[in-house]
């Protein structure tokens, strides 16, 4: 069965174009959130700490900050994508045309997935103006943030599904994704917590996507790449089986 191409395309350059009538408030917004961070972390609070690993502090947070600004882009843009179709009932012309739950799929996600790299590329050329970054695998660097976008987007996709509020597209991410993004060693590395506390890390599953993509920046991270890997592939097998049952079970795709 030959894909629908033009139906995907129509989706997608729809999303975009949404993107692009808020593309100064989109690009002005991590730029001036990625200065301030620098400023209360890389300045205030890093100039105060030794190396972590031989990595200066303000170096150290450019992936937690990337992964920060990408959770909330991905989530947000994924969610609010699917969720007004539903919300303005034009999700019944959607589901009645000729795309399959694959083509509808990869339309959104990869709209939403698209904007999240470039905002995660945004602030990493941003990063430069404050401090000096060097990459030790750039081209797993790029692999690992494009899977990530994917599988947030993703994860993003299934509360946009789920929601049958604006209240509940930010109740998710509120208090479940930015709290565990927060412990999950964004500005730290969870070997300098306690024993104890550093067990407890190991069940957040935000640790493994970030220890993952700081490996990319310096070779080394909380956990081994390998781990980091296979946590991102069995979060992205699980938001994939998620999106295919509510598709085909028609769970909450209707209002």
């Amino acid at each position: 069965m030959m894909m629908n191409f033009r139906g995907m395309s129509a989706i997608y350059a729809f999303e975009m174009a949404r993107f692009g009538r808020t593309f100064w408030t989109s690009l002005m917004l991590p730029v001036v959130t990625t200065a301030l961070y620098f400023i209360v972390f890389g300045s205030a609070i890093g100039s105060r700490m030794s190396d972590i690993s031989g990595v200066p502090y303000g170096a150290f947070i450019v992936p937690g900050l990337m992964m920060l600004t990408m959770f909330s882009e991905g989530i947000s843009n994924a969610s609010f994508g699917i969720y007004m179709p539903k919300w303005t009932g034009t999700i019944y012309e959607m589901l009645s045309a000729p795309l399959s739950a694959t083509e509808l799929l990869m339309a959104y996600v990869g709209a939403a997935a698209t904007k999240a790299v470039l905002i995660g590329a945004i602030i990493f050329g941003t990063v430069h103006f404050f401090v000096d970054v060097e990459v030790a695998h750039p081209a797993a660097m790029v692999g690992f943030m494009l899977l990530l976008a994917v599988t947030l987007c993703l994860f993003g996709f299934i509360i946009g599904l789920w929601a049958q509020s604006f209240e509940q597209l930010q109740v998710v991410p509120m208090l479940i994704v930015y709290p565990l993004t927060f412990l999950g060693g964004a500005f730290y590395s969870i070997d300098m917590l306690p024993p104890f506390w550093r067990s407890v890390a190991l069940f957040n599953p935000v640790v493994y996507l970030i220890s993952g993509f700081r490996w990319t920046f310096f070779g080394q991270g909380d956990v081994s790449p390998m781990a980091s890997m296979v946590a991102v592939a069995l979060f992205l097998i699980l938001c994939l089986s998620a999106v295919f049952w509510v598709f085909r079970t028609g769970y909450r795709l209707k209002q």
